[in-house]
């Protein structure tokens, strides 16, 4: 297990994440008092993976608010990567999504980096579940990953934005350094 922390670089947020790597499955949780704008926010969140990365499980909690409960299943007759809520009930827009970025936390870089396995030079677009935070609503968009140096720098574009930032990350995939929005502070 391994825990690590990120501070928001404008100093108005703090994030906890706990790491449970095995053979079989990755679990992280995390805790993360943030600000996005004019809103305070307190986020619970929870993510499964199976062996190769590739989330099973996403939930989110607001602390006294709303919550995000949502599944994949990887089968094989057409429902390949195939979401749903809690209930069952599909996600039909974002069929397709491996990954998922929050807006809240850097950890979600560390999906694709981990997963993707990136050599030096070689770049991937990905679609993604992106959760925009307060809000908890869902999309999917087209990012793009390219690694820089193995194992330790990284390009993240979001296609639909245009924005980029080279990330730098530890020996897990872990951001130590995401310039603009977060820093590791342990």
């Amino acid at each position: 297990m391994k825990a690590v922390r990120w501070s928001q670089q404008d100093g108005t947020g703090l994030e906890h994440l706990v790491l449970d790597e095995t053979p079989e499955r990755i679990v992280i949780e995390s805790a993360v008092v943030g600000e996005d704008g004019a809103h305070a926010f307190g986020l619970m969140y929870r993510i499964e993976c199976d062996a190769r990365w590739q989330v099973t499980r996403l939930a989110l909690k607001l602390a006294g608010g709303a919550t995000l409960d949502l599944h994949r299943k990887d089968g094989n007759n057409g429902d390949a990567h195939a979401w749903t809520d809690a209930n069952g009930a599909p996600h039909e827009s974002l069929r397709g999504c491996i990954d998922v970025d929050i807006t809240a936390t850097p950890f979600t870089n560390t999906l694709p980096i981990r997963r993707l396995a990136l050599e030096r030079g070689e770049r991937r677009v990905i679609r993604v579940a992106y959760v925009r935070v307060p809000e908890l609503s869902v999309s999917a968009v087209e990012q793009a990953y390219t690694c820089l140096e193995p194992n330790h720098r990284y390009r993240y574009e979001g296609l639909d934005t245009g924005f980029t930032a080279e990330i730098t990350v530890d020996a897990d995939g872990l951001v130590v350094d995401y310039p603009g929005l977060f820093r590791r502070v342990k």
